[in-house]
């Protein structure tokens, strides 16, 4: 039986499922041979689904020696597809590190909007179900309620959460959360950032600051950099990561919002660029609504049928 997040993954890749897999069977179904203009149409749903040109090009490429070489037939497409698709994704997916030297520090970035600190709050609440004890800093100390809004996910899933007063030094807030996970020992230390637009090179310098300081109180912090990006603007992520990777080495990508999204597609060419691993997904608003990015769960879920 599929788990319920599988579920609601299936639904919330349904878009890019009819835009991709569905149009695939209506292109191969009563074709003899896999001729030219099935390659062609293939090629547009590829792109449509957000796949991107270098990585369609590719596919397409590996796709026509397999069916060279073994004379398939267009109704075996889908299933090579796939399993091509699984290969794409190879080395996608991973868990979050974990220091030997308590507290592993995970600082999380993205742009506002993209459910940075719920997402946190998420994947806190997956840890303390595997037993880990967990402390959260709001040192997004720039955005209206920002503070407020993790204070709040801290009362709802019983974490403490250290904070200062708005506009407060995010570095400062940062170091005394540091302090507090060190005094308790503590697995795991979230640090929630500001996010205004990546193209600002002020929040950069600042997200740099506070990375300098956690280094020198605590070597090898920040363990973990995660980057958290929407679905829903699809291959446009790309530009955000690779921004936010050449200022800071993003150690691993938490994609949300995958509950609609026509542009599920746009995590093949993320990965291919960038090469960064997938370790979270979301699909929705409840505290339940993301795990951990298995590659080949997402494949299946994409192909499968509801």
């Amino acid at each position: 039986m599929k788990s319920n997040f599988f579920q609601k993954l299936t639904r919330g890749l349904g878009k890019t499922r009819h835009r991709l897999v569905s149009e695939i069977d209506l292109l191969v179904e009563n074709k003899k041979g896999l001729q030219e203009e099935i390659w062609e149409k293939l090629e547009e749903l590829l792109i449509t689904a957000d796949i991107g040109i270098p990585l369609t090009r590719s596919l397409l490429e590996d796709l026509r020696r397999w069916a060279k070489k073994n004379e398939s037939e267009p109704d075996q497409l889908k299933g090579e597809l796939k399993r091509s698709l699984i290969e794409a994704l190879d080395g996608a997916g991973g868990d979050l590190v974990e220091s030997p030297n308590p507290p592993t520090v995970v600082l999380v970035l993205g742009v506002n909007g993209t459910g940075k600190t719920t997402t946190i709050a998420k994947i806190s609440r997956l840890l303390s179900t595997r037993g880990k004890s967990v402390i959260l800093c709001a040192a997004d100390t720039f955005r209206d309620a920002a503070i407020e809004q993790l204070g709040e996910w801290g009362k709802r899933i019983g974490l403490e959460v250290v904070a200062q007063d708005r506009g407060a030094d995010p570095a400062a807030v940062a170091y005394d959360a540091l302090a507090r996970a060190k005094a308790k020992r503590t697995d795991y230390l979230f640090i929630d950032t500001a996010g205004r637009l990546h193209t600002k090179q002020n929040l950069m310098e600042e997200l740099k600051k506070v990375k300098r300081v956690l280094g020198k109180e605590h070597p090898g912090a920040p363990h973990e950099t995660l980057l958290v990006l929407d679905a829903s603007i699809g291959q446009n992520n790309i530009v955000q990561a690779r921004t936010f990777n050449e200022e800071l080495d993003i150690t691993g990508i938490v994609i949300t919002k995958f509950d609609g999204t026509a542009k599920g597609g746009a995590v093949f060419p993320l990965f291919r660029e960038l090469s960064i691993p997938i370790k979270y997904i979301g699909v929705g608003e409840e505290t339940d609504d993301l795990e951990r990015f298995y590659p080949e769960d997402f494949v299946e879920a994409l192909f499968e049928e509801e």
